[in-house]
């Protein structure tokens, strides 16, 4: 590339490059909504690297953090990209990095999801930092992410600290124009300065860390660069003002202008909103009678601030919870300027179709075996794809990564020890949510001879996230070869004696192993029972294709009960009216269907058939 240029990226692509651009040699992320694309943009512009740079997806975000924290111990940059809720899976050795500090720049981005529109919490990372006493900035556009990735490296290595970017879900996705330049060659060398007092701190050193902590935040909160931007000429004669940050603060840029709002009230963009910045807390409180503070999504800068005359989510004034749209932020103002008797509005969903599995993903014929098998079950599962097994009830709970194998246990060990009958216990978990947090679990109800089924939905690869690689399939973050750890041969090493691999896509057989596996469980010496239903996801374009085709139809048996729309809910399934008749029926969507032939098992009259048959 020139030696400076416009490129239109996404607010992740942004970040990666910000990190490429800025001398960083080590990049680790877990995939997940809304901050997926950090590591893969990283991938991409490696490519015009002149010095080495190790990417990797790690195994989950606490081992991301290990990895990435040690790189810089040694004196080089490192950064490490999470979603909001992987940040609880890596708070272990992120609390603990606040005290013991960093060597070499350290940056943590940490992308929230207000709404949320794909995560189990809409936690916000900000009060995480604040929870943790680390830094961090809250980016308004992928413009500013790309710079605070500067900023943020040059704040870690000033104080020795480590540093979070927190973008939200709108700055993630959005586009935007973005000034590239060549990336910076620090040319730095490895270097590791043992000093146990500090890198493996006992107790005994906690004390001191912990105040040396606290200093380097308040000489961060005195930064006068890092205070917040004020839109207004200072000292202002106006006594009220309003305080926005991260994209909630573009969006109220943009109500200012439309309503000519500059010169009745004062606006300031906070950057930093932890540690906020001393003097701007000392001159809000001498110089406004109120303050509307407007940013997503818990009440940060507002508890910073923290005063009668200020207005926001934890007084009540903005709502709660939820995302922060423009309509509600425009109501908010006119509130605040007291010229608006409207009803706040809440940050509703507009309903549409519901999610669902793709047409032909064998997670389908998994759920409809365990349905059909065991109908009167209890199906724990987990995060991904195959929460929308949901849809076809074969999933009863979802908490966290990894936990669907604890909560199997915890509902066994519940009914094993009333001496009554204990019902099917069918648990199943993904490829890589096994790799991530499932392990554990699984080793646990060995030892603690728990007996129920755990089917391991093995599509061969991060299918939610954009088909990043697992660990089984000797597959690097940038496409290279690696070594592959194989899923039998963990859960043989846990103590499974009972394993089986199984082809979702043969129901009937997939059936019987389930029958099979259950009578595992209850025979005298029995215990867990591991099915790996392995077939690749069809959308992924590193996928096995199948050796034979199958062009579907649906014949006069159809009677239009609706069963096959009901629990197979293939998208490939349409329901069609019929002339002169009260029923429609079901029919084959071609522009849908990648014939796979699975729903030749669904109709229990027989009415879905193959048509045609062909070898590939």
């Amino acid at each position: 590339m020139n030696r400076q240029e416009q490129r239109m990226l996404m607010g992740n692509e942004a970040l990666g490059r910000g990190l490429f651009e800025n001398g960083c040699s080590l990049v680790a992320s877990y995939p997940g909504t809304p901050a997926s694309e950090v590591l893969a943009s990283v991938v991409a512009f490696s490519r015009e690297a002149e010095s080495p740079l190790h990417i990797e997806w790690s195994i989950n975000e606490k081992v991301a953090f290990e990895v990435a924290l040690a790189h810089s111990y040694t004196g080089k940059r490192a950064a490490v990209a999470m979603k909001q809720v992987g940040l609880n899976v890596a708070a272990d050795p992120f609390m603990r990095s606040a005290y013991l500090g960093v060597k070499g720049g350290f940056v943590l981005i940490s992308a929230d999801d207000p709404g949320p529109h794909s995560s189990q919490t809409e936690q916000d990372s900000r009060l995480f930092a604040h929870f943790a006493k680390v830094p961090v900035f809250d980016p308004s556009s992928p413009r500013e992410a790309k710079e605070m990735v500067k900023k943020a490296f040059e704040l870690s290595e000033r104080y020795e600290i480590p540093v979070m970017i927190r973008p939200t879900t709108r700055v993630c996705h959005a586009r935007q124009n973005v000034t590239c330049k060549q990336p910076k060659l620090l040319e730095r060398r490895a270097h590791f300065e043992k000093d146990p007092s500090r890198w493996a701190a006992t107790p005994q050193f906690i004390y001191d860390l912990h105040k040396l902590l606290n200093e380097k935040m308040d000489k961060i909160a005195a930064e006068k660069a890092l205070s917040p931007v004020p839109f207004v000429s200072l000292p202002s004669r106006n006594k009220r003002c309003v305080i926005a940050s991260g994209v909630a603060f573009a969006h109220t840029y943009e109500l200012f202008e439309e309503l000519r709002l500059f010169d009745r009230v004062d606006l300031f963009q906070v950057l930093l909103p932890h540690p906020l910045n001393r003097p701007f807390i000392d001159m809000i409180h001498a110089n406004y009678k109120q303050a509307l503070v407007i940013e997503e999504t818990y009440p940060v800068i507002e508890l910073q601030l923290g005063n009668g005359k200020i207005h926001g989510r934890k007084s009540g004034f903005v709502p709660r919870q939820g995302e922060l749209m423009p309509d509600l932020i425009h109501e908010s103002l006119e509130r605040f300027l007291g010229r608006t008797s409207r009803p706040q509005r809440t940050a509703g969903v507009s309903p549409g179709k519901r999610p669902s599995l793709c047409a032909g993903c064998p997670h389908r014929p998994a759920f409809f075996a365990i349905k059909k098998t065991f109908p009167k079950g209890i199906f724990p599962s987990d995060i991904g794809c195959y929460t929308l097994g949901m849809n076809l009830g074969a999933v009863d709970t979802c908490h966290c990564m990894g936990a669907c194998i604890s909560q199997g246990a915890g509902f066994y060990h519940s009914y094993a020890q009333d001496g009554g009958p204990i019902p099917p216990i069918v648990v199943t978990i993904g490829d890589s949510t096994f790799f991530h947090a499932g392990i554990p679990g699984l080793i646990n109800c060995v030892v603690q001879e728990s007996r129920f089924i755990i089917v391991i939905l093995d599509n061969s690869t991060t299918a939610m996230t954009g088909h990043q690689p697992s660990p089984h399939l000797g597959i690097k973050a940038d496409g290279s070869p690696t070594a592959a750890v194989s899923i039998p041969g963990i859960v043989a090493a846990s103590g499974v004696r009972f394993l089986r691999e199984c082809d979702p896509y043969d129901v009937p057989a997939f059936s019987a192993l389930l029958q099979e596996a259950d009578a595992h469980c209850r025979s005298e010496e029995g215990g867990m029972a591991v099915i790996i239903s392995k077939r690749s996801c069809p959308v992924d374009k590193r996928a096995v294709r199948p050796e034979r085709l199958y062009a579907m139809s649906v014949s006069d048996a159809c009677d239009g009960c609706r069963l096959c729309m009901k629990q197979f809910e293939c998208p490939a399934l349409e329901w069609v009216e019929v002339p002169g008749k009260k029923r429609g029926r079901a029919a084959i969507d071609k522009a849908l269907c990648i014939e796979c032939g699975v729903c030749k098992h669904v109709c229990p009259k027989g009415a879905i058939v193959v048509a045609e048959e062909k070898a590939i």
